[in-house]
């Protein structure tokens, strides 16, 4: 494949996995678990399985100081974004907080455009009307109001997640191995629920086998799968047609 077409599928699978947050999340939640817990899980199951990544590949942990406070803004970012969608879920039904968050990729069309002045092509604005059309397809709704508290979770969840696209691409972040990237995000990004969690004192235990299979799997396909390989389209296509991909 060509680099075009590596970044494509690379984007399509990040979407894909990405929208697997509600499959391994709901369970742990009807388990009696809160949401500040199951992402810590996520993100700590997650950070052993990328260091291993990162030592096959032949890299090693070193950062240059310029980088550092990038991946603490990116990890923060990430974190926000994970740590409001996963509320939103608890105040609206988790298929239709999934389907909102999909607007991140007007929003980061708007970013692109607005504060780096990326030209909006004709293709990306019939894409931009695709997207919209396909959450309008998707959202069926049941008669109900939707709670303002989830939509704003949501809305704040997609709009972190965007920034976090735009920041990977346009950082000096730009050149740093992809999966290197991605553990530092995900170390950085842990301590907000470290210290939510006042230090692992609130941290409640996986209760069941099954329910450790849902953890892990958190870490593995919305986490680990998702973030490296959107990684490798924004820096293979770049943020808009990333997100858009979505």
């Amino acid at each position: 494949m060509n680099v075009r077409t590596k970044g494509l599928v690379c984007g399509a699978v990040a979407a894909a996995t990405y929208g697997m947050n509600p499959l391994f999340t709901l369970p742990l939640y009807h388990a009696g678990m809160t949401p500040d817990s199951v992402l810590f899980y996520r993100y700590a199951f997650a950070l052993p399985i990328l260091a291993v990544m990162i030592r096959l590949r032949g890299q090693d942990f070193s950062l240059r100081r310029c980088e550092m406070l990038p991946l603490v803004a990116m990890g923060l970012l990430f974190s926000a974004s994970s740590l409001f969608l996963y509320m939103s879920y608890n105040y609206m039904d988790a298929g239709i907080a999934s389907t909102i968050l999909f607007v991140y990729p007007i929003l980061v069309a708007l970013i692109m455009a607005l504060g780096f002045r990326e030209r909006i092509t004709p293709l990306t604005i019939f894409c931009i009307a695709l997207a919209v059309l396909g959450i309008g397809l998707l959202y069926e709704g049941d008669g109900q109001t939707l709670s303002l508290t989830g939509v704003t979770l949501v809305l704040l969840s997609s709009l972190s997640y965007a920034v976090y696209i735009v920041g990977v691409n346009r950082s000096s972040l730009r050149g740093l191995p992809t999966e290197k990237l991605t553990f530092y995000s995900l170390l950085f990004g842990s301590l907000v629920y470290v210290v939510r969690l006042r230090g692992g004192a609130d941290l409640q235990a996986v209760p069941s086998p099954l329910m450790w299979i849902n953890a892990v799997s958190l870490a593995l396909f919305p986490t680990i799968v998702s973030l490296v390989t959107m990684a490798g389209a924004i820096r293979r296509i770049g943020s808009t047609p990333t997100a858009i991909l979505g």
